[in-house]
């Protein structure tokens, strides 16, 4: 089973940006879709965004487009999403997830293995 460590979160003011890092622990990393979920305290996990096996295709929730970029170099077996513009509705638990498939996933069911998620805090 492929492990995934998550990585980057911290605490920034509204506006500021973060990076988070995710890599696994096995090559057939690049067989595979890719997604981040977040999940905030009293709510459900959420799909924030998510890329396809070679990076060629991408999918992201309303509240992410135009502020946050998901990538992934297959080569260092890494996933990536630059957050910039952070706003307070962006704190949560952030998780990377491996995709059952090649092609994009989009529901918590279709992923096999998880980070152990790295909190991302926007306060003033």
């Amino acid at each position: 089973q492929v492990q995934l460590i998550d990585s980057g979160g911290g605490t920034v003011q509204p506006g500021g940006s973060l990076r988070l890092s995710c890599v696994a622990s096995a090559s057939t990393f690049s067989e595979h879709s890719m997604g981040w979920f977040r999940q905030a305290p009293g709510k459900e996990r959420e799909l924030v965004a998510a890329i396809n096996w070679n990076g060629s295709g991408t999918q992201y929730a309303d509240s992410a487009k135009g502020r946050f970029t998901i990538s992934r170099d297959n080569a260092q077996n890494t996933m990536y999403l630059q957050m910039n513009n952070l706003q307070f509705d962006d704190t949560a638990v952030y998780y990377c997830a491996l995709g059952r498939w090649a092609q994009i996933a989009t529901s918590p069911d279709f992923f096999l293995s998880w980070g152990q998620g790295t909190q991302v805090t926007v306060s003033s």
